[in-house]
């Protein structure tokens, strides 16, 4: 009896020692994304069933390479990247520049560094550099003042330049996404927040012709509108409220002079930079029917889809949009429509549980964290699955333009899949260093 119960603590001991090293680490913060991924893998076989393409097992291949690479993440200090900030921003930049100089080119873009047969986007792994260096200087100064505020802006406007040249305007989205996540957990005022995006908000109002608000014409080619107007002295109090120079009003001043400015600028630009195609694919989820078989085409296509599952769908590989490839690219940026056709609005909705749950996860360790600069990581990779998922979701059924942002776990593309679950593990490298106990 005591050599079975020997023999039972010697094994229970082994098993124990063999998960040391991720003893603290969020066990559903890893199970989830791992659930998405296997499902993504299914909905990216369905839509490929047609077709007799094979991408569904690259997924799978790079989901499973992820996940090893979070293992070894997780059980790494990350307190570490702290003191190499600096050298991950130099990574961060000199793979951006590297991309324009030997990259390889596809619609339009040149995103991409070919390695033998796996092409690398160096833009999805510059989120986390970013991620990385802005929460160090945001935990050596918060962004509770102007110039510390100003100082993580000119710091990670470099990256941001970079993407955003190649031009890849969805990531460079992502990026602001990020920063403006960071900064407001860093102790910036919100007010500063809102007056950073408050300039293209003004470009959009002035320049897209918005039902029921005819311009009003000041000058040859300086006109205002009327959301426009409502907008700029919106900011232009704000501005008074939370910027320096109060009693005299130069903060508001500022303020209204900026988005005045950005409005006009906006103008020109969707009159004389901007092309058709690019003016359409801006405005056509505001109306897709305009233009059914060019920029609405997508959308209309992923809407009838969505809608044809109803509650329950069709079943897994019984979709007929799906099957028959009305809805395009549908293996990477409209994934969510196949999901819609074949699962319905209860597929869609236990999917959407499911990202929620991971949020709430990360929001948890960014809670937990021991100290600031593993709180910062945490929120800045909260915030980039939000607003993946967000956008995503929301350009397949119709409430943001179509951007190619992928739905993260669930898209095709290893660069994406590799880079969320790098992400992941930074991650649960904080949760799993929250409390060091000994062994």
């Amino acid at each position: 009896m005591l050599l079975k119960k020997s023999r039972y603590s010697r094994n229970r001991n082994r098993w124990q020692n063999l998960f040391k090293p991720w003893h603290q680490v969020d066990l559903l913060l890893f199970l989830l994304p791992i659930a998405v991924s296997i499902f993504g893998g299914f909905m990216i076989f369905s839509t490929e069933l047609s077709q007799g393409e094979t991408k569904w097992l690259s997924h799978f291949s790079m989901a499973s390479v992820g996940f090893l690479i979070a293992l070894l993440i997780a059980r790494s200090c990350y307190e570490v990247l702290r003191q190499w900030h600096w050298v991950t921003f130099a990574l961060t930049n000199a793979s951006l520049i590297a991309v324009m100089a030997i990259g390889v080119s596809a619609k339009g873009a040149q995103r991409w560094i070919s390695i033998g047969s796996f092409n690398v986007q160096p833009s999805e792994f510059a989120k986390i550099g970013a991620i990385i260096t802005l929460a160090a200087l945001l935990n050596k100064r918060t962004a509770s003042t102007l110039p510390n505020f100003f100082r993580a802006l000119a710091v990670t406007a470099v990256p941001w330049g970079l993407v955003f040249l190649q031009p890849d305007l969805a990531t460079s989205l992502v990026f602001a996404a990020i920063v403006l996540a960071m900064l407001y957990w860093a102790n910036a005022n919100p007010g500063w927040l809102i007056l950073l995006v408050s300039p293209v908000v003004a470009a959009i109002l002035f320049s897209i012709p918005w039902p029921w608000t005819e311009p009003l014409v000041l000058a040859k080619g300086i006109f205002l509108t009327p959301l426009g107007l409502i907008w700029s002295l919106t900011m232009a109090l704000i501005g008074w409220r939370t910027l320096p120079g109060k009693k005299f009003g130069l903060g508001g001043i500022g303020a209204l002079s900026l988005n005045l400015l950005g409005g006009e600028l906006g103008i020109f630009a969707w009159n004389n930079v901007l092309r058709e195609y690019q003016k359409g694919r801006i405005t056509s989820f505001l109306n897709p029917e305009q233009d059914p078989l060019g920029t609405g085409y997508h959308l209309i296509q992923s809407r009838i889809a969505i809608g044809a599952g109803k509650w329950f769908g069709w079943g897994p590989f019984n979709g007929p949009m799906t099957q028959l490839n009305f809805v395009p690219e549908q293996h990477t940026d409209f994934i969510f429509s196949a999901v819609g056709e074949e699962f319905g609005f209860i597929g869609c909705l236990v999917l959407l549980l499911v990202f929620c749950l991971i949020c709430q996860r990360l929001l948890h360790v960014a809670l937990t964290a021991k100290d600031n600069f593993g709180s910062l990581i945490a929120i800045g990779v909260l915030a980039m699955i939000v607003f993946q998922m967000a956008v995503n979701i929301g350009m397949t059924i119709g409430l943001a333009p179509v951007a190619g942002i992928p739905l993260p776990f669930m898209s095709y593309g290893n660069s994406a899949m590799l880079s969320n679950f790098i992400a992941i593990g930074l991650v649960e490298s904080v949760a799993n260093f929250r409390n060091l106990k000994k062994y």
